[in-house]
């Protein structure tokens, strides 16, 4: 197989670890271990990558790629990212999974079924999914990948739905909240004075 047509990221490696070449390498399957699976993993240039060995090492895991023997050659491959096609992927997860490259470009509707923008990224800082978006020409506006802010998710038509209030998108009226016609600079604590408040 050639560089994948529709490269979807499995991995990327990172640092050298030892001097016979091996790698520790951030994977993003569900099982780490199943990075030697999909067969060869390819660079954003089309670099071929074979996995000859593999194991499990903390939150990453230690591969030999064919080819790489020594730690020089290991050093000359941090930062890059791997690919497989989409097509390698299996299609039989659950109703409610889905993978990040299919989410990609998906168009976003409100309740209306109104299009308000498009899904650019999606990212995982460790409490969940979130979408990165463009609504209304805004660029990165974050929205959660939840049940409640997307209630659906159609990628045969191309599209999420999103519930605005939900997903963060419209402010909630609130009759105590403070509104900027009532702020007084002169009236706001300031803290006790030997807390470093001037008064």
């Amino acid at each position: 197989m050639s560089k994948p047509q529709n490269p979807v990221q499995m991995a990327v490696i990172g640092a050298a670890h030892g001097i016979k070449g091996e790698l520790r390498v951030k994977t993003f399957t569900g099982e780490p271990m199943a990075l030697a699976d999909y067969g060869p993993l390819y660079a954003r240039d089309g670099r071929a990558f074979q996995i000859t060995d593999i194991r499990p090492a903390n939150t990453v895991v230690v591969v030999r790629f064919k080819g790489v023997a020594d730690r020089n050659a290991a050093e000359a491959l941090a930062g890059t990212e791997l690919f497989v096609d989409r097509s390698m992927l299996p299609d039989d997860g659950e109703e409610d999974e889905f993978y990040h490259a299919d989410l990609i470009g998906l168009e976003i509707r409100d309740e209306t079924s109104t299009a308000i923008g498009k899904v650019v990224a999606v990212h995982n800082f460790g409490g969940g999914d979130i979408l990165d978006v463009t609504l209304a020409g805004r660029k990165g506006v974050l929205i959660p990948f939840t049940q409640a802010a997307v209630p659906q998710v159609s990628i045969a038509e191309g599209f999420i739905r999103v519930d605005p209030a939900a997903a963060g998108l419209v402010e909630e009226e609130d009759g105590d909240a403070p509104r900027d016609e009532d702020f007084d600079p002169k009236g706001r604590p300031r803290g006790p004075r030997d807390a470093g408040g001037n008064r």
